[in-house]
């Protein structure tokens, strides 16, 4: 026979009556691959240095934990490194923050991402981060 526990009554204390407690946060992972046109590079390139801008801000706020560029396979033999999307960790209220802030990013407004291809997922990490 399954048994149900009872509830537990607690006297309401200071810190039970707080109203202004720190909402959850949620892990979650951002692929954000560039569009495919011939002038998708050029266009990340061109805008690069102000998405890097914020991108910091949001590292040192601690809503991104980790980010980086996406390159081809051939990156890692060569050293001409082409950048062909983005990723991230963030760490945010619910997912509707994460599209906020990706769709006002820069790589996003000036069609450096293909926004038929984001992808944005809660994510639980196993491992420490580096």
């Amino acid at each position: 026979m399954l048994r149900l526990a009872s509830r537990v009554h607690r006297p309401l204390t200071r810190t039970s009556m707080s109203t202004t407690a720190a909402p959850a946060l949620h892990k979650f992972f951002v692929y954000a691959p560039d569009k495919t046109d011939p002038d998708a590079f050029s266009r990340r390139l061109s805008v690069r240095t102000k998405h890097l801008a914020v991108a910091k801000k949001s590292i040192e706020s601690g809503s991104v934990e980790v980010a980086g560029a996406v390159m081809t396979p051939e990156s890692v033999l060569s050293d001409d490194k082409k950048m062909i999307g983005s990723t991230f960790i963030f760490e945010a209220e619910n997912i509707e923050v994460v599209k906020k802030v990706i769709e006002n990013d820069v790589y996003y407004t000036s069609g450096v991402w293909d926004p038929e291809r984001i992808v944005i997922l809660p994510y639980m990490g196993a491992t420490p981060y580096p």
